[in-house]
């Protein structure tokens, strides 16, 4: 039962599912109307969640990563690049195309995040889990205030799930908050939100 429960958690509360709620969330807070929040969301969504779970799933099927979630630190290279060169993209046509300030920032955020990460995966395998909802729940409260922290009540059972299962120490789990988190702020505050 407990190991069903931490598999069902990280499955529900994934990287994929967590950036998906933030785009949706974030190009519906500061666009001027939806017709405009649902094109950033899409595109932002293209050019991000959708082809990186897309590569992943492939990568799971030609057995090149042991499953979405559970995979060693060695295969998860070709993700974190993939993921990389989109948000690159994504940032690029955002900026360009005069996409929402809040979503230009997160993603800048989120590569930075993504290449301080796939550095230390050469040594130790950090926890995106822990670290896509620190993240969340740092951009929240930076957009939302004190309700967006609420988001904070995801990480002690995320951060259980992915020790239970064996995926990461506890080390692993808050050193992947904490890196977040920090990214997170410094980005924000570079780019004038805080």
């Amino acid at each position: 039962m407990k190991t069903r429960t931490a598999r069902l958690i990280t499955n529900v509360v994934n990287p994929f599912a967590v950036s998906a709620a933030v785009i949706v969330l974030l190009a519906f807070e500061d666009t001027p109307d939806a017709a405009h929040a649902a094109l950033w969301m899409v595109v932002s969504l293209a050019l991000s969640v959708g082809p990186v779970l897309l590569g992943a799933a492939i990568l799971v099927r030609r057995r090149k990563m042991d499953g979405m979630f559970n995979n060693p630190r060695r295969q998860r290279y070709l993700s974190y690049v993939m993921a990389i060169g989109l948000g690159v993209v994504g940032l690029l046509v955002l900026w360009l195309g005069g996409g929402p300030g809040l979503l230009r920032v997160t993603f800048a955020a989120g590569i930075a995040a993504l290449l301080v990460f796939m550095a230390v995966n050469f040594y130790w395998k950090i926890s995106l889990h822990t670290a896509f909802i620190a993240g969340t729940a740092t951009i929240m409260t930076i957009v939302y205030g004190w309700y967006g922290a609420l988001a904070l009540v995801l990480l002690p059972a995320v951060a259980w799930s992915r020790v239970t299962l064996g995926q990461h120490t506890r080390g692993q789990v808050l050193a992947g908050a904490a890196g977040a988190a920090g990214i997170i702020v410094a980005v924000f505050a570079a780019a004038g939100y805080l």
